[in-house]
């Protein structure tokens, strides 16, 4: 299943919009997709990343903007387009008496040219529940089987909306590790999540939506390394320790003490401050019985960005 392009650019967004009357759904979101990177969009429910992945995939059409897919454009060559990409929606329904070899060979007469079904359901882990009906699968073999049948036409690009909602955390580690296989492949991958853990773990690079706009995009490393205050320390402490000389640090902030012992602190440098911190301790003789330094996540990002939690 060889993959060949003449672009690095596998999708590329410009200015796109979408508005349902008053509403705007997609406002104004500009981005692009490499080959063989697997691209997430993150934010919550609502935040618009349902949306603009439709109009990517030419199921709707965007109110303004351009969106192009493999150098095509997506709504002046939407059948060519989706010959090329295979795409994961966030609900899928299947004919209750097929069986899963029967399904996979329904679809690949929609397309020019088609995998191996028992090589992709091998590829997912399903090989021996080929003879099986999707409502006798789990939930994790129903969304295994859902990538199958996205991969039945050897797609460039895969579109994952929400891959693994509802599933339980082993299901959806096992979801990660075969989303990595199939990028593993050369096959480019972009995903919605409002997972930040997902996103973390299996992208390259992240777009963070709000509110129908890109505020941010970069790699889950760089995002965070942009937080001012990137690492928490938590120490446990002797009880009534004189803090004064913590809360004049000038790489910490937030200096909270929950109760007598627990003081906690945002900081811009973590091992600059555990110094300060042992410093402290030895010049005061108030004991350290516990220290930890937590670094930020998406979550924290998300927060600094827009003054809320991912999933408030």
């Amino acid at each position: 299943m060889a993959l060949s392009s003449s672009s690095d650019v596998v999708i590329d967004v410009e200015g796109l919009t979408k508005t349902y009357g008053d509403i705007r759904a997609v406002d104004g979101v500009s981005f692009n997709v490499k080959r063989g990177e697997i691209f997430g969009i993150l934010g919550p429910n609502g935040a618009g990343k349902t949306t603009t992945l439709e109009c990517i995939e030419g199921l709707i059409s965007p109110t303004g903007g351009r969106t192009s897919v493999l150098g095509m454009d997506t709504q002046a060559e939407p059948e060519n387009v989706k010959q090329r990409i295979g795409v994961q929606l966030q609900a899928s329904a299947y004919f209750d008496y097929l069986t899963l070899e029967e399904i996979l060979n329904l679809f690949a007469r929609f397309y020019k040219k088609s995998a191996s079904i028992l090589e992709l359901l091998e590829c997912v882990g399903l090989k021996d529940k080929v003879k099986s009906r999707v409502d006798a699968l789990s939930g994790g073999q129903q969304q295994r089987f859902t990538i199958a049948a996205t991969l039945i036409n050897e797609p460039e690009l895969i579109i994952l909306d929400e891959p693994t909602t509802g599933l339980d955390p082993q299901a959806r580690r096992n979801m990660w590790e075969l989303v990595q296989a199939i990028n593993a492949e050369g096959r480019t991958v972009v995903l919605t999540t409002h997972y930040m853990e997902e996103a973390e773990f299996l992208c390259h690079r992240i777009a963070i939506m709000d509110n129908g706009q890109i505020v941010a995009m970069d790699t889950p490393e760089n995002l965070i390394r942009s937080l001012p205050f990137p690492f928490e320390v938590k120490i446990v402490t002797d009880a009534g320790n004189d803090l004064g000389p913590l809360e004049a640090m000038g790489d910490v902030q937030n200096i909270d003490s929950a109760d007598d012992t627990t003081v906690r602190m945002r900081t811009s440098d973590a091992a600059m401050t555990v110094s300060k911190i042992m410093a402290w301790s030895s010049k005061t003789g108030c004991s350290v019985k516990h220290l930890e330094v937590i670094p930020s996540n998406l979550e924290d990002v998300f927060l600094s960005l827009t003054g809320r939690g991912l999933r408030d």
